[in-house]
């Protein structure tokens, strides 16, 4: 007979949670529900656009330009709010094999290191695209679909990928204080 882990079942994103189990997220500073009700909406948003262009063309025989555009950038976004989520709750991908396997310690620093590096890339992702905000704004760049200053699209990227960083730094915060409770129970045990 084996031993279970020492935290119980483990379950990763493909696992369907039991019925006596809750989807709970942990408690965070900024409530998760933000990234949760911008994914709503930028689904909303493609859902509408893209009708819209359906019954244009069916109707008229001809589309909506700036659907495809704005199609394009709500999808990115899309992509960046999920991840941010992602990244929250501790949802990103890894390889299981190497993440959930080994000690309880071992498991906390390598969720520890993933958010670390989460954090790095994002915040490089945020710094560097600055300069290229400040490039599309400098050389008046404009979107080659509707013609609309390329900024307006591309503000968004270092603003969601310090968003991203910074649920990445909450993230290694909440697994270092986990770490530490955990630590504090065994010694009173």
């Amino acid at each position: 007979m084996t031993t279970p882990p020492e935290s119980g079942p483990t379950l990763d994103a493909a696992s369907p949670l039991p019925p006596d189990i809750e989807a709970a997220d942990e408690p965070t500073k900024v409530p998760l529900g933000i990234e949760d009700w911008l994914t709503v909406l930028i689904m909303g948003a493609l859902a509408l656009i893209t009708f819209a262009n359906v019954l244009v063309r069916y109707f008229t025989d001809s589309s909506f330009a700036w659907t495809e555009e704005f199609s394009v950038f709500l999808m990115i976004m899309l992509a960046l709010v999920a991840g941010s989520a992602a990244g929250a709750r501790d949802r990103h991908i890894r390889i299981e094999y190497f993440a959930e396997s080994g000690s309880m310690a071992r498991r906390r620093r390598l969720a520890q290191f993933g958010a670390l590096m989460i954090a790095a890339l994002f915040g490089l992702i945020a710094a560097l695209s600055v300069r290229m905000v400040w490039d599309d704004y400098r050389f008046e760049e404009t979107s080659p679909g509707i013609g609309v200053p390329a900024w307006w699209y591309s503000i968004w990227l270092p603003i969601v990928s310090l968003a991203i960083a910074l649920r990445a730094i909450g993230l290694f915060v909440r697994r270092g204080r986990k770490h530490k409770n955990n630590d504090q129970q065994d010694a009173a045990e």
